[in-house]
């Protein structure tokens, strides 16, 4: 078994507290992503599981085995860093030979590891190439093929993409899936990039300020979010958020907005199956939540309900060929709606927006968690 466990793991630098009793498991031949933005904690973490940070409070299992004081080298892991870390001296096939040759492990079973990765990852043909031979997306293919041949319990990658441009970035992005379900090696992936989290992670951890806000499955931390954090975060471009009060009238619940008795604009009607859970915050203040792909106009649900529009006036176009990003002012506040490329929107056109409630979200508004 290869999972690697962390309980209660915190480490401090000083009086900074980096990251915050974390608990995490990944199991055995997993791919797990923690993302989270730039000083989160996240490759704090990952270098912690690799021993190349001290743990300050808590302990880290890989299999079964405590390596809270284990050598980075006994760990059993192979990780893979942002630059790549190749020697410029050495060819390709040194570089991926190199930690095999420190092992002492005989020079037949070097070669044939070596050709193997070279063959898996498509760089046969380099292995006599010095590293300023090579483009980004080969150096890093270098890096992953080093880690490959080391035949380790656990990868470790953080932000190994970063440094290639989008294209390749995709391709890439693909060659590890691949990778992993070939290999089936435990993963543990670091990332500030959503996009990223959400195609590589069966199960991805959001982290903020050196706590895990959420760990779940993709699809689980897109539709369910536990918190504002969360919901902002994953999805691009990000949910709106919108200031709002829940109150009743004639037996159903309804969203408006808070500063009601300034200027309504908008009312927004709550499913009835949504309403019994929200019915304990009738006549308070909440934060409601909408993505911007379940903002639609007139004209693409023609058959919507009339208690479920909301009024903005267009400042920003964006068209993009398979759908138009428009940013869009209603009250005082900002919304993104993400609309069909051939509906006809123009600058400073105040248009009403169909909001698709049964996808809203609603969070408390002083903790920021998620009501529904």
């Amino acid at each position: 078994m290869a999972e690697v466990v962390l309980q209660g793991v915190t480490k401090k630098f000083g009086d900074l507290v980096a990251v915050r009793s974390i608990e995490l498991r990944a199991e055995d031949e997993e791919f797990v992503v923690l993302v989270g933005p730039s000083g989160c904690g996240k490759t704090t973490t990952l270098r912690m599981v690799a021993g190349l940070e001290e743990v300050t409070e808590g302990e880290i299992y890989i299999g079964e085995r405590l390596v809270n004081n284990v050598p980075p080298k006994d760990r059993d892991i192979a990780m893979v860093f942002q630059n790549y870390a190749l020697y410029p001296h050495m060819n390709v096939y040194n570089n991926m030979a190199f930690g095999l040759k420190l092992r002492k492990v005989p020079k037949r079973e070097i070669d044939e590891r070596v050709r193997k990765a070279a063959e898996l990852l498509g760089i046969t043909d380099k292995l006599k190439s010095k590293p300023k031979e090579l483009s980004g997306g080969q150096r890093q293919r270098v890096a992953v093929g080093r880690a490959i041949v080391r035949d380790p319990k656990v990868f470790l990658f953080d932000e190994p993409l970063s440094n290639l441009d989008a294209k390749l970035r995709v391709a890439m992005r693909a060659e590890l899936q691949e990778l992993h379900r070939e290999l089936r090696t435990t993963t543990i992936y670091v990332t500030h990039d959503q996009v990223e989290a959400m195609t590589l992670g069966q199960r991805v951890a959001v982290i903020k300020d050196g706590v895990v806000q959420q760990y779940a499955d993709p699809q689980q931390t897109y539709d369910h979010p536990a918190n504002m954090f969360v919901a902002g975060f994953i999805g691009s471009p990000a949910m709106n958020f919108l200031p709002a009060k829940l109150l009743g009238e004639e037996g159903r619940l309804y969203l408006m907005n808070a500063d009601g008795a300034a200027g309504e604009h908008f009312k927004l009607k709550i499913p009835q199956d949504k309403a019994t859970e929200l019915e304990g915050y009738r006549g308070q203040e909440v934060i409601f939540g909408i993505r911007p792909e379940n903002l639609k106009t007139e004209e693409m649900v023609p058959d919507h309900d009339p208690e479920a529009i909301l009024e903005a006036r267009v400042r920003v176009r964006e068209p993009l060929g398979d759908e138009q990003i428009i940013l869009a002012k209603s009250g005082k506040e900002e919304l993104v709606a993400r609309l069909d490329p051939r509906v006809k929107v123009e600058i400073n056109q105040t248009v009403k927006l169909i909001v698709e409630m049964e996808f809203m979200h609603i969070f408390d508004k002083e903790t920021e968690e998620t009501i529904v």
